[in-house]
């Protein structure tokens, strides 16, 4: 195991994690939305509901660690015309409680709040059990959802407000690391399945989530010295995903790359994929966790060895191109 390590290495300025950007953000919107109810699986220390909590204590439940039960009560409190709001580590919340998330909040569309937190490799030191990797694949395939991975800290507040105003139901990612600024100007733009084009090109197309969006700025930073313009795309929502940015980068470029903290199968690259293929076919080369589970160790060092850079975006770039 690595040693310790509590961001994600970078030149970028760091930012908080995305975390405890939801955290703040539910706190102080909490007044905002008198029906929303947050129920926490006793994590609420790690997830950041207990800052809800403390300031809502009338409106937060911990109902203890079982998933599935904290989703059921989610959803009975929904079709009690509240808005729920439940949380817990990724892993437990999609795959412990998966048939609950269909049958109790799929299937009959209730307005429940999803957010799956310590998502990814980059959880760090707690180790493969703890890795939600096949998160975002197993909520995409939950009829009606809505799956948001925000890229930094602002992304992160406004896709909690985002979540909030939309009526139905939301699966939020949020990561435990602190994590690079990407929108460090200010407020991030945030539109339910509408991506953000952080930077033109013409050559090939970048396009990320989470905290693998600093790392494509990066690469086509390093592109653009060998002469290669390479757009960049924050592809924040995975479902419904932005068809017509996807149009336009296989159009106007004519190769993607596509770089996500997540397996290969079922998350953002399969989207991308299945709608290239039916848009525009072009060549798509792929940054991800590959079929294998994490390890324990620091985050920066696991992010370097199952290759979550942006030297390998950029080598992705370089094949996609050579491909056209």
């Amino acid at each position: 195991m690595a040693g310790a390590s509590s961001s994600v290495a970078t030149k970028r300025e760091i930012g908080k994690a995305t975390r405890d950007a939801f955290g703040r953000t539910l706190e102080a919107l909490g007044a905002d939305y008198p029906d929303l109810v947050v129920v926490d699986a006793d994590v609420s220390n790690s997830t950041r509901t207990e800052w809800f909590g403390k300031k809502f204590p009338d409106r937060f439940f911990n109902i203890g660690i079982a998933e599935s039960n904290l989703v059921g009560i989610a959803g009975g409190l929904a079709s009690s015309g509240k808005m729920s709001l439940v949380s817990s580590f990724a892993a437990f919340i999609t795959c412990n409680a998966y048939d609950q998330l269909r049958m109790s909040v799929a299937y009959p569309h209730l307005n429940v709040k999803i957010v799956g937190s310590h998502a990814g490799i980059s959880i760090g030191e707690d180790g493969a059990s703890q890795m939600g990797i096949e998160d975002v694949s197993l909520a995409c395939s939950l009829p009606g959802f809505v799956v948001i991975v925000p890229a930094d800290e602002e992304s992160a507040k406004a896709a909690t407000k985002a979540m909030l105003d939309h009526k139905g139901p939301v699966y939020l990612r949020v990561g435990r690391p602190d994590v690079p600024k990407v929108y460090a100007a200010g407020p991030a733009p945030f539109a339910i399945g509408k991506a953000n084009q952080l930077r033109d090109g013409s050559s090939v197309t970048l396009i990320a989530n989470g905290l693998m969006v600093a790392p494509c700025l990066d690469a086509a930073e390093a592109l653009a010295g060998e002469g290669i313009n390479a757009r960049v795309l924050d592809m924040h929502t995975v479902k419904p995903i932005d068809r017509d940015a996807l149009r336009k980068a296989a159009v106007e470029t004519g190769a993607i790359v596509v770089a996500e903290e997540h397996l290969a199968h079922g998350g953002l690259g399969s989207v991308v994929a299945m709608n290239v293929a039916e848009l525009k076919p072009v060549p798509i080369r792929y940054v991800n966790l590959g079929d294998q589970f994490g390890e324990s160790g620091s985050p920066d060092a696991l992010i370097e060895k199952f290759g979550m850079t942006a030297a390998k975006v950029a080598a992705a770039a370089r094949e996609a191109i050579a491909a056209k």
